[in-house]
């Protein structure tokens, strides 16, 4: 059993090692754009390693010569030497800065190319991915995440690079002097690295563990701070506090596992360090005794001793920028290798002049595959300029089928087409450019009143966004603000009634003007008087329109073209109000509901 687990833990290692090389090799195209920065870099590191290793030979030059001859060491060949060494180090001092400066912002615009590689991904995904991710754990990763990679970028192949060079600088020239005593001083740096790895793989796990939670802990605070009214409203800060606390302290256990492995790492290395100065003292002085060596390779083996432990010191230093390096990046690939559920067919076309008829055929949708059908075998035809209603109870499906048709989700089964085509076979820009939504839930973006209604339309001049804000029955309220349309609404639009955030909304869809039209419960903060504006606007903007409503309140829909009422059992009931009344079935009832919650209201 005892052989198992240590096979299984080294195989588990193998593949660990498998996963960096993989993941190193995916990083490496970041480098692509700073080749000629990443080549000087390295030369630069190049200048500076010679000119550590330049020293020792010199120290052994004087000692040697002074101890064979000291009248033939003159004060000329001394200046001479150190003429040398000082010209040595302001070249390094000018590779130094160069690698400093230049290096570290090759490595800020690796780390800047990936983020917006990141959003930009991120962007593309589908409702489905944000069903299913938390926003704390992606904000992770488009941040913290990618703190470490400034550095890892710039230090991975420089450090590794220059030790590289050392070690096999060192080893030759500490092999003309005696091949013996440099091997056995050299024999201990398998175990040294096979001890790092050990460490350096649990460390890896700790520092994922770490990311993780970090995102949780972000994750924690959004959803406390953003429902903060609600926390106050029911007085449940004890609630959030004790939340909260509990992901703190998971985190605070995934430091100290964290902080255990770094301990055992560095007493490790500082062990090595200290049996590798003692194989030089008491082998290089036996070996002087006994005229293998004499006292100027004696100090020269101490010097390059001294050169190596540090070198390898900075290694071992590095190492724990790698590791958090290396799990921003496996991180960032994780969400890089998320594809989007819903993008454009291989020869999609544009969709353009859209007359604004939609078709159901055989729709069938569910969101996974082990759940039942939120929608089964629909088949609805709707005319160019038709206002269709949708009503049913909550769950019945209504907004998903909205949803279908911009491609926020695609079909099970059957198909959804806008003017005769498939939706499948447009380009998911062109076919939501057509579309305007109005949603239950609004959202509006940190920013002024003018540059949310323009977002409908980029561009749009000021007197477009007034006309959208006139149509909408969003103009009075915004004149009487602070700055008018100029006016700061906070964030998610804080310092907005929900009436008012709702009318802005609809402004935005008016300002966009799109032949097909999506309002999903988009009176539903509006009092009496602002509904009754809004309505008004709707009725214009919906004629030659194609127009989709949803609605819990049915009083607003009774001039709807076509009704459908939704059920479990798909589209239950269709026609007009005066149609459905008078079969009272489904819809009558909930007309005479909705009807009577309203009046006591």
């Amino acid at each position: 059993m005892r052989f198992c687990r240590d096979w299984s833990a080294g195989w588990k290692e193998v593949v660990q090692d498998l996963k960096t090389t993989i993941l190193l090799r995916r990083f490496l195209p970041y480098y692509r754009k700073y080749r000629a920065v990443l080549v000087t870099d390295l030369f630069c590191s190049s200048l500076t390693t010679a000119c550590e290793l330049v020293l020792p030979l010199i120290v052994r030059y004087i000692t040697n010569t002074g101890m064979r001859d000291l009248a033939s060491l003159t004060v000329r060949s001394i200046f001479m030497l150190g003429g040398l060494y000082l010209a040595l180090r302001v070249i390094d001092a000018f590779a130094n800065y160069y690698m400093a400066n230049i290096g570290h912002v090759m490595g800020a615009q690796i780390e800047t190319d990936m983020r917006g590689d990141l959003f930009n991904h991120v962007q593309r995904m589908n409702y489905s991915f944000f069903d299913n991710m938390k926003i704390g754990q992606i904000m992770a990763r488009v941040t913290s995440d990618l703190f470490d990679v400034t550095e890892f970028s710039h230090h991975c192949p420089e450090e590794f690079f220059i030790a590289a060079l050392k070690i096999t600088a060192a080893f030759i020239i500490l092999s003309t002097m005696d091949v013996g005593l440099t091997l056995i001083i050299f024999i201990l740096l398998p175990f040294m690295f096979a001890c790092t790895f050990y460490f350096n793989h649990r460390m890896r796990r700790a520092f994922k563990k770490s990311r993780h939670q970090i995102g949780e802990i972000n994750a924690r605070v959004e959803d406390s701070l953003l429902g903060v009214r609600v926390v106050k409203a029911f007085a449940n800060e004890h609630l959030e506090e004790e939340k909260f606390e509990e992901g703190n302290e998971e985190f605070l256990n995934i430091k100290r596992e964290q902080y255990r492995y770094m301990a055992g790492f560095q007493t490790m290395t500082r062990s090595f360090d200290g049996l590798m100065y003692l194989a030089v003292v008491v082998a290089g002085a036996v070996f002087m005794i006994r005229g293998r060596i004499n006292p100027a390779d004696f100090i020269a083996y101490l010097l390059y001793i001294t050169t190596l432990l540090t070198t390898i010191r900075r290694i071992v230093e590095f190492t724990e920028q790698f590791q958090r390096g290396m799990t921003g990046v496996e991180r960032f690939f994780e969400i890089m290798d998320a594809e989007p559920d819903i993008t454009d067919a291989p020869g999609a076309e544009e969709l353009t002049a859209v007359r604004g008829e939609v078709d159901f055929a055989e729709v069938s949708f569910h969101y996974n595959e082990n759940e039942q059908d939120v929608l089964s075998n629909i088949n609805m035809h709707v005319s160019p300029g038709e206002h269709v209603a949708l009503v049913g109870s909550s769950g019945s499906g209504k907004t998903t089928l909205c949803n279908l048709i911009p491609r926020f989700y695609d079909v099970s089964a059957g198909a959804v087409r806008v003017d005769g085509g498939d939706v499948r076979t447009y380009t998911l820009h062109s076919l939501r450019s057509q579309i305007g939504v109005v949603q239950q839930d609004v959202y509006l973006f940190a920013g002024t009143v003018l540059e949310n209604i323009a977002y409908g339309k980029l561009g749009a001049a000021r007197e477009e966004v007034r006309a959208a804000a006139e149509q909408a029955g969003a103009h009075g309220f915004i004149s009487t603000l602070p700055r008018g349309y100029d006016t700061y609404v906070g964030e998610r639009g804080i310092r907005l009634s929900g009436g008012q955030k709702q009318r802005i909304s609809i402004a935005r869809a008016f300002l966009k003007n799109p032949p097909i039209l999506i309002l999903d419960e988009a009176t539903s903060a509006l009092d009496n008087e602002s509904e009754r504006l809004v309505q008004q606007s709707l009725e214009k903007l919906a004629q030659g329109r194609t127009t989709f409503t949803i609605a819990h309140r049915l009083t607003t829909i009774r001039n709807a073209t076509v009704i459908l009422v939704l059920t479990e059992n798909g589209i239950e009931e269709q026609g007009n109000h005066e149609e459905l009344m008078a079969r009272r079935g489904v819809y009558y009832r909930l007309y005479c509901l909705s009807a009577d919650m309203w009046a006591g209201s």
